[in-house]
């Protein structure tokens, strides 16, 4: 089975302390492993224990994590607390100023209750960190966005799988067609030279050498037997030990005669083979020499576009 690197994934965890701990992770595709985390402030020091753990789940992907922490309540934060050291700073630096300006004017409690900083409503435990906490909260998010990228992950398969199944039957139909143009060609041959010598008989055996010449120079097996092995190894990489696909042309569904298992991450190593296949189909085109194969070439190029679009997502 594959991945997509589509995925988004919450949690929320009660501590010890009344806190509510949550945690949010969204990916999307990228063609390495990119990491953003946004953590509470004091909670800097456990930043790189929280990738780690991202670095085992998650292989390829901008992911971007944000973790808040907060108190339960928050209709009802409460009375705020007035910091009364801080407001003997303030005191204390307002009467120095006025002594050495020469100012004078009193200090009431609307002015004390108005300078800047003196009222808190954290609490002392508000922004202490907990690595426990966090961790869990990050598991049970990354458990959620691994199963979401694992059914994106499904759908890409199935159109795949698709193309796959497109690609063999091209094949087949190259295969199929492939003698006849030399016979096409062997009976051309007979008739422009026939026409141009006249009552003078062809001979066979000049024919036969130019027949097996452009039989060298028109030869697309080595194409067709690159393309089927690129399709084995695409198959091999989806868990199927390279069983080739079958078709139902009703539906347009492929099943496969063998379940697939979760593999590691093979996107990237599946787009190098998707290039290796555009040259093979680029090379069947350019040696076809008959419009039902051409025709052919340009049908399996048009489905390795699909799948390499598909490839783009995919872990």
């Amino acid at each position: 089975m594959i991945r997509s690197m589509t995925g988004f994934g919450t949690a929320e965890t009660r501590l010890d302390d009344g806190r509510v701990l949550r945690v949010e992770i969204r990916t999307v595709n990228h063609r390495h492993l990119s990491v953003s985390a946004r953590l509470p402030r004091g909670w800097e020091h456990l930043e790189a224990a929280t990738i780690a753990q991202l670095r085992e789940r998650l292989a390829r992907g901008r992911v971007s994590l944000s973790v808040s922490c907060e108190t339960a309540d928050r209709e009802d934060p409460g009375v705020p607390d007035l910091d009364m050291e801080r407001v003997r700073r303030h005191v204390e630096s307002l009467r120095t100023a006025g002594e050495e300006l020469a100012v004078q004017g009193p200090l009431d409690l609307a002015a004390l209750a108005a300078l800047p900083g003196v009222w808190r409503r954290e609490k002392p435990h508000d922004n202490l960190p907990d690595e426990d906490g966090l961790l869990v909260s990050l598991a049970a998010a990354l458990d959620e966005v691994v199963t979401m990228r694992e059914g994106e992950g499904a759908r890409l398969e199935e159109e795949i799988r698709a193309a796959l199944a497109v690609i063999v039957a091209q094949l087949e139909a190259v295969e199929t067609r492939a003698p006849a143009r030399l016979v096409r060609e062997r009976d051309r041959l007979r008739e422009r030279v026939g026409a141009l010598a006249g009552a003078v008989e062809v001979d066979e055996d000049r024919l036969a050498r130019e027949i097996a010449y452009l039989a060298e120079k028109w030869d697309i097996a080595e194409e067709i037997v690159r393309l089927r092995s690129h399709v084995t190894f695409f198959l091999e990489q989806l868990g199927d030990g390279g069983t080739p696909p079958e078709r139902n042309t009703a539906s347009g569904v492929v099943e496969s005669s063998r379940p697939a298992m979760t593999s590691a991450p093979v996107g990237k190593r599946l787009g190098f083979v998707v290039q290796e296949m555009n040259r093979e189909a680029n090379t069947l085109g350019s040696k076809a020499n008959d419009a039902g194969i051409s025709k052919s070439a340009v049908a399996v190029k048009e489905e390795l576009e699909r799948i390499r679009e598909q490839l783009e997502n995919v872990e």
